[in-house]
């Protein structure tokens, strides 16, 4: 039996994927402790794992304007510090034997494992890593061949490491390390060949061929749904009560009260204007629509609902889009600007399951109504998705984590 601690903060989208792999490690015999803001900590214990609250009290006011930015600061040098000392003092008495790193437990949980001498493995579920494929994920959609994908990259990398240089200065000294830049550090981790396992489809996002060895892409992640889970009645009764509706949400994403009203009343107006039925998911945005034929929830399984539903138009998460992959189904792609989303948006597009992109930020009524009706009406789309579905459905990302992990603390 090992001991094995998933260092992991950010979203629901970031953190219910690792409950796939992290179940598989406590059927095969082993120890698991998982991070996780407190607001899923139930949740995740209710998959059978352990869970430790962390979280960084970011305060973000409802009215502004654009919370959005707000919420931006944990990501400033000084949020970043506070949250890697939160996850440090929620480990400080947990054993372990090796550490899952999720990217925001990067920058503490390398010095904690170093401190510690005991081996880590980052686990992402996005392409951050350099490459002449893409730039990275998280700088947009674009792609400007070869050689300014490469140099997008390394820029990517060096900016981090300037801007968080003293923040890991700080967790060095706190753990009673030798001073050592970021840079070094990230050096010395390329040059050991640090391993990370990528939790994506090589169907949707194949292994860039220049990648460095051990950067590994293993399939998707599948969040598990905790033990006694039962979906709301009322859902299961609007479900039951006319056509296969669709999907709606935004995800995580925070919205000032003024933005959601818009975007609620929007996706009310595009619904009534295809004249078809909609389930909406609240989300970080706390949208709510009214109306006949359509219905607000909460969070519910992606894997349950997606089975019921015609089609999805979501802002493009990661575990999102990998759910209506999943279900094969066609998809709108509604990406805010900046982060991993417009990426995913424009892989969907490129493997023909996309009907149809429409920025939030521009995002209509009659925008959108179009684009549901083309992913409904325009059969090339779930066709794609469908034979997709049938790749995915051959792969077992979470095995090869747990096959990975154990030759790790066997070597």
């Amino acid at each position: 039996m090992a001991r094995i601690v998933i260092a992991a903060y950010g979203s629901r989208g970031d953190l219910v994927p690792l409950t796939d792999f992290g179940r598989r490690f406590v059927d095969a015999g082993h120890d698991v402790v998982m991070t996780a803001t407190p607001d899923l900590v139930e949740e995740i214990e209710g998959c059978g794992l352990q869970a430790r609250a962390v979280d960084v009290e970011l305060e973000v006011d409802p009215d502004m304007k654009d919370p959005l930015k707000e919420a931006m600061k944990l990501v400033r040098p000084s949020g970043m510090r506070k949250l890697g000392e939160n996850l440090l003092a929620a480990l400080d008495e947990v054993p372990a034997d090796v550490l899952l790193l999720t990217p925001f437990a990067e920058l503490a949980g390398h010095p904690l494992a170093e401190a510690r001498g005991i081996p880590s493995i980052g686990v992402r579920l996005q392409p951050l890593s350099t490459t002449s494929a893409f730039p990275p994920s998280l700088v947009g959609a674009w792609s400007a061949g070869s050689v300014l994908n490469r140099f997008a990259g390394r820029r990517a990398s060096g900016m981090m490491d300037r801007l968080y240089d003293n923040t890991v200065a700080s967790f060095r000294d706190q753990l009673g390390l030798p001073a050592k830049s970021a840079r070094k550090m990230r050096r010395e981790r390329t040059a050991a060949e640090w391993p990370i396992l990528h939790g994506f489809s090589p169907s949707v996002v194949p292994r860039p061929e220049d990648w460095r060895p051990g950067l590994e892409v293993t399939g998707y992640w599948w969040p598990q749904r905790p033990t006694g889970w039962e979906p709301p009645v009322e859902l299961v009764s609007f479900l039951e009560s006319g056509s296969a509706p669709v999907f709606l949400g935004l995800g995580s994403l925070i919205l000032g009260k003024d933005d959601a009203a818009r975007i609620s009343e929007t996706i009310h107006d595009a619904l009534v204007q295809v004249g078809v039925r909609g389930v909406v998911q609240a989300g970080g945005a706390g949208l709510e629509v009214v109306g006949d034929g359509v219905m607000t929830v909460g969070s519910v399984p992606h894997d349950w609902l997606f089975e019921k539903v015609a089609a999805v138009a979501h802002s493009c998460g990661a575990g999102t889009t990998a759910a209506g992959l999943r279900a094969g189904l066609p998809t709108v792609a509604i990406p805010s600007p900046g982060g991993d989303q417009p990426f995913w948006a424009r892989r969907l597009d490129a493997l023909g399951v996309s009907a149809a992109t429409v920025p939030r930020p521009k995002l209509t009524a009659d925008r959108l109504a179009k684009a549901i009706d083309a992913a409904l009406t325009e059969p090339s789309h779930r066709a794609a998705a469908q034979d997709l579905a049938g790749r995915i459905a051959e792969e077992d990302g979470a095995a090869m984590v747990v096959t990975t992990v154990e030759k790790l603390i066997r070597a």
